[in-house]
C-alpha cells in the first residue's frame, strides 16, 4: 500500500500493529491487548482524517495509484462478459479510451471510459488517459452502435483532461469534444455517467453528459486542475490547495450546485482500501439509475436530458 502525505499518520500506527502481531507470532508474550490498543487508536484516526479531508487531499486520493481504474471497473461490473471494441473507422485506435459490450447484473450495456495504466509501461501506451480526437470518435462510434441496438451507455470518467497535442489539434480535439457533447444530448438511450477519478475539463465532458451523472465520494470534477489554476493566477503550483477550495470541486460542492446528480459512497481510506465493496457500490448505483430511466419513452429521455443541461448555471438576481 502507498500513503499519501496526510495519510502518514495512519501509515505509523499499521506499522505498530505489524510489529506488535509479529512480536505475539515469535515469542510466548500475550499482546492482544497492545494489539487491541494500537487497533483502537488505528480506526479513530482514520475516522478523523478520512471525515475531515480538504479539497486538496479528495484530488489527491482520486489520484492514488492504487486506486481502481476504469477497466479494473469494468471487468468486476461485468463479471467475465466485456468485450472490448476497438477503433474510430477513421484514424487508429485509442489505447486511452476503451469501450465495448458487456453485461451488469444480466442487463447489456455499452461502457466507454478513459483508462489511465497501472505501471510506467502502460501508462505511456494509454497516454496517462489524455485521450486523442480519435479517442473520442471512437466512443462517439460506440454510443451510436449502442443507439442502433437499442442499449444503454455507461461511461466511466478519469482522466487529467483531452490531450493538448499539437497533432492532437491539428485532427480537431476541439470538433471532436463537441461533437461528443452535441451527440451526447440527444441519445436516444438511456446515459449514465460514472467519475471514478479525476473529471478534468473538457477531456471528462466528451464523454460526461447523461441522463445521470453519478460522482464518487472521493473524486474531482473541474474545468480544471488546482495545479493548473494555481500557476495561472499566482505564477506558481504552490497554491494549488486554495486552488482547489476556490473551484468546489469535489463531489459534495458539485452535488450543491445540482451539477451532479449523487454521490457514490467510498470505503474509509477511499475505493483501493476496499476494492470488492467499492465494486458493488458502483454496481448497485448504475443499476439503480437504469432502473428509473428504462420506462421512460426516446421522447421523455431526451426531452428530460436537455432539460436539465438548460437550467445549469440558471440564476436569480
Amino acid at each position: 500500500m502507498e500513503y499519501l502525505d496526510f495519510e502518514l499518520p495512519i501509515k505509523e500506527l499499521e506499522d505498530q500493529l505489524d510489529k506488535c502481531q509479529i512480536i505475539g507470532s515469535e515469542s510466548n508474550v500475550d499482546v492482544t491487548a497492545t494489539c487491541k490498543q494500537i487497533e483502537k487508536k488505528l480506526e479513530e484516526t482514520k475516522k478523523k482524517i478520512y471525515k475531515n479531508l480538504t479539497a486538496w487531499q479528495r484530488v489527491q486520493l482520486s489520484r492514488h495509484p492504487n486506486r481502481p481504474y476504469t477497466l479494473e471497473h469494468i471487468e468486476n461490473l461485468t463479471k467475465g462478459t466485456f468485450l472490448e471494441l476497438f477503433g474510430d473507422r477513421n484514424f487508429k485506435d485509442d489505447k486511452a479510451m476503451v469501450g465495448g459490450l458487456g453485461q451488469i447484473d444480466g442487463q447489456s450495456f455499452m461502457l466507454i471510459g478513459q483508462q489511465k495504466g497501472i505501471n510506467t509501461k502502460m501508462r505511456q501506451l494509454r497516454n496517462f488517459g489524455m485521450a486523442n480526437p480519435e479517442g473520442y470518435r471512437k466512443a462517439l462510434r460506440l454510443m451510436k452502435m449502442a443507439e442502433k441496438f437499442n442499449i444503454p451507455v455507461v461511461t466511466l470518467i478519469d482522466t487529467p483532461g483531452a490531450y493538448p497535442g499539437l497533432e492532437a489539434e491539428e485532427r480537431g480535439q476541439g470538433e471532436a469534444i463537441a461533437r461528443n457533447i452535441l451527440e451526447m444530448c440527444r441519445l436516444k438511450v438511456p446515459v449514465i455517467c460514472v467519475i471514478i477519478g479525476e473529471g478534468a475539463s473538457g477531456g471528462a465532458l466528451g464523454i460526461g453528459v447523461g441522463d445521470r451523472v453519478l460522482m464518487m465520494e472521493n473524486t474531482w470534477y473541474s474545468v480544471i486542475s488546482p495545479e493548473s489554476c494555481s500557476s495561472i493566477l499566482w505564477k506558481s503550483w504552490e497554491y494549488k490547495e486554495q486552488a482547489a477550495e476556490a473551484l468546489k470541486l469535489t463531489s459534495a460542492d458539485m452535488k450543491k450546485l445540482k451539477l451532479v446528480d449523487d454521490i457514490i459512497p467510498e470505503p474509509l481510506g477511499g475505493a483501493h482500501y476496499d476494492k470488492v465493496t467499492t465494486f458493488k457500490t458502483v454496481e448497485q448505483y448504475i443499476m439503480k439509475a437504469f432502473n428509473e430511466l428504462k420506462d421512460l419513452s426516446t421522447e421523455e429521455l431526451v426531452a428530460q436530458r436537455m432539460d436539465k443541461y438548460s437550467k445549469m448555471g440558471e440564476y436569480k438576481e
